[in-house]
């Protein structure tokens, strides 16, 4: 009797899947048969791509001479720690009662190159081979992933990018790795004081790396301004407001010279001759010029993609990416949640059909009962396939993070951060279903002697979806919001601390358009405000400021800056219209940054999450910036990443990919090789060895452990006005 085999990438997932098809199982090694059906796992690669010394001899041994490193073929081998099991898998490929191979590995291209490597080693032939790809390990969607699986042959295209991708890494790896070490390491070793150093460079790892040098450099430099604010307050039925000065056209500050921009003064005299001037009346009053009323409303966010929940959980629990990823494969292998490794934060026109069956799943999740109850009662389900939240043109492989409303048994072993981070998917799923939060704004602007001050005031008339999500502007609910008040574990959540933008241009000044949030009562207050009303004026004062540097990155903003092409875009609606291609894949980005740490290029605070440079990454990224300084270039990292989006589409061939990179590593190799400035380097080192502990830096040459110090290490005095 034939039989239909499914491999799986997991033992984990492998048991799902056999627990799915009900036949009565037997364990074999490393497998499980019924009479139909044979299941079988990988245990992550089974294969990989052979070292160079495989290829010849000579090439164990790191030489000049034997670069660029280019095969015309490229040869791959069993991984030793994992023989016995490709062994087994692979006998099961070929046994000849197996007529159909269910391929069951991760929904994504790493999935796939994982399987066609064990294929292509295992010779496999004349088997029907069909492809599952799910979005959740549910039962009922591992029973459609089944029903609707396609030939693998669907696939060649997404295999052949997962090839090119694993083959640039490798070449770029081996040869930048080999040329730089062998062309800089004796003046890096000799500088610290070390045997050897290894110049380990990676299309990505080394890109992010500079993004980190670069920002470090920005706060050394950074000299900060020091300015002064003319503020107005006015005393309205017990309660003080206050409005700052502004040089718009016909003020006799307007393009003056004394100011830095056109809400503060270079020097404090000045700001002291203003309020003298304005102040030289028996009655201190102003007039109201304008005032204006407007409603705002604000969506709910778009939903968890991996990046955003990995910069969610860095603020709110103060987690690393590698540890949110962690904590979210979990939940899916757990059913709780949908597949993680995602791009996209919107749900398929399909999903949003039967979208109602993960809310109502939702009623069995206590913080989450009474908010599903309201949705199936109300009926918000219903329209979610108009909405913004639904689009099949932003999804590539899976949809967006969200709650299955399933394998709730599991909740109780969850540890940690896990349960805060699965209320955080929740909510923000939730939170679709609510309409708009809906603010109050009003802008006044008061006269005195030609001289205007600005007063905005934001009052929040309706919560919206904050009843979910809670208000961002209340610190209460910054820590999960709603659900997390309604029942969630506190004591497996992490209370964030407050935390403002991520990045700031240099020279940044408060925002002069900011907003105060301020209770109802304060509107019934501003109803009775006319223009040309008379108020008196309660005081004048100068309030100072200083311009603060550009914030570190921290490990979520620095996913997200990966996400676009080295951008890190603040405003959350700005960053879902960007079509941009990013620096790695949502896979992979956590990894790349624990490979930094690891080889001491960077530090990251676990405290906070903040990631600097070590001065072993500093001297690391300048051996690149005059060598090969194309490879610190965000955009052209990106761009690679979107060529092999563009082999996984079939827009161009793996062969015309492959002629670029091939064409790429030889012109840079050759380049380097013609140069000669290992000497210059030491220059570079001293600048940049002068921000670290001399007293570290002695007893950790090499290490990369040195701390920054100097101008701009440490914590940064912030412009905080008022």
């Amino acid at each position: 009797m034939a039989k239909s085999l499914f491999i799986a990438e997991k033992p984990s997932v492998a048991q799902e899947f056999a627990k799915a098809l009900k036949e009565n199982m037997r364990r074999g090694d490393g497998y499980m048969e019924s009479d139909s059906y044979v299941v079988t796992w990988c245990v992550g690669h089974l294969v990989t791509m052979s070292y160079p010394e495989v290829y010849d001899e000579k090439y164990r041994r790191w030489s000049l001479n034997t670069l660029p490193f280019i095969p015309d073929e490229f040869l791959y081998e069993v991984i030793p720690s994992v023989k016995k099991q490709y062994t087994i898998v692979s006998g099961l490929l070929n046994r000849s009662d197996v007529a159909t191979i269910y391929v069951c590995t991760d929904s994504g291209r790493e999935g796939e190159y994982i399987y066609r490597l064990v294929e292509q080693m295992a010779h496999v032939h004349g088997k029907q081979r069909r492809r599952v790809w799910i979005d959740s390990q549910t039962e009922e969607e591992i029973h459609r992933g089944i029903r609707e699986a396609k030939d693998l042959s669907e696939y060649d295209n997404l295999s052949s990018a997962a090839y090119l991708r694993a083959k640039e890494d490798y070449l770029m790896g081996i040869n930048f790795s080999r040329l730089l070490t062998l062309k800089y390491g004796n003046a890096i070793s000799g500088y610290l004081g070390t045997k050897y150093t290894v110049v380990s460079v990676g299309r990505v790892m080394t890109c992010v790396l500079g993004m980190i040098v670069r920002r470090e450099r920005e706060i050394r430099q950074f000299v900060k301004t020091p300015f002064y604010r003319v503020l107005q307050q006015l005393e309205l039925q017990g309660r003080t407001l206050e409005g700052e000065f502004r040089a718009v056209e016909g003020s006799s500050y307007y393009l003056s010279p004394k100011l830095y921009r056109e809400n503060g003064f270079k020097e404090r005299k000045d700001a002291d001759e203003l309020i003298a001037r304005l102040t030289d009346t028996p009655v201190l009053s102003t007039v109201i010029d304008s005032i204006e009323k407007k409603k705002e409303k604000k969506n709910p966010p778009l939903l968890y993609n991996l990046a955003e929940l990995q910069n969610e959980c860095s603020r709110m629990f103060k987690i690393s990416p590698d540890e949110t990823l962690r904590i979210v494969q979990e939940l899916y292998e757990k059913k709780l949640v949908t597949y993680p490794r995602t791009d996209a934060r919107v749900l398929s026109t399909a999903v949003a059909k039967e979208i109602q069956k993960n809310i109502s799943g939702l009623r069995s999740f206590g913080p989450a009962k009474a908010f599903a109850e309201e949705i199936l009662e109300n009926g918000a389900y219903r329209n979610i396939a108009r909405t913004r939240y639904v689009n099949d043109k932003q999804i590539t492989d899976h949809y967006a993070i969200i709650p299955t409303g399933q394998g709730f048994g599991a909740l109780g072993s969850l540890k940690g951060n896990s349960f805060g981070v699965y209320a955080a998917i929740v909510r923000r799923f939730l939170s679709i279903f609510y309409p708009a939060a809906e603010y109050q704004k009003i802008s006044m602007v008061t006269v005195m002697q030609n001289e205007k001050f600005f007063f905005s005031f934001r009052i929040l008339l309706e919560e919206g979806y904050f009843r979910v999500a809670g208000n961002p502007n209340d610190r209460k609910s910054k820590n999960g919001g709603a659900l997390s008040e309604s029942g969630t574990d506190q004591k497996s959540q992490s209370v964030p601390e407050e935390s403002g933008s991520d990045q700031e241009e240099s020279g940044s000044m408060p925002d002069s358009d900011g907003d105060t949030d301020c209770g109802k009562e304060l509107l019934e207050v501003l109803k009775g405000l006319r223009k040309g009303m008379e108020l008196p004026v309660k005081a004048l004062a100068v309030r100072e400021g200083e311009t603060s540097p550009p914030k570190r990155y921290n490990s979520g903003s620095m996913i997200l800056a990966m996400e676009n092409a080295g951008q890190l875009i603040e405003d959350e609606e700005l960053r879902a219209q960007i079509k941009s291609c990013g620096i790695g894949t949502s896979a992979t980005r956590a990894e790349i940054l624990k490979k930094l740490v690891a080889n001491k290029y960077i530090a990251l605070n676990k405290k906070t999450q903040i990631l600097s440079p070590t001065l072993l990454g500093e001297m690391i990224h300048d051996v690149v910036f005059y060598s090969i300084r194309s490879l610190l270039n965000p955009e052209l990292t990106a761009s690679w990443e979107k060529g092999l989006n563009y082999v996984a589409e079939g827009s161009i061939t793996g062969d015309e990919y492959m002629i670029k990179l091939e064409n790429f590593i030889r012109s840079r190799t050759e380049a380097v090789l013609s140069l000669n400035n290992q000497y210059a380097m030491r220059p570079l080192f001293d600048e940049a060895s002068k921000y670290y502990q001399k007293s570290t830096a002695k007893s950790n040459r090499g290490s990369g452990e040195n701390k920054p110090s100097g101008r701009g290490a440490g914590r940064k005095k912030t412009a905080h006005i008022g």
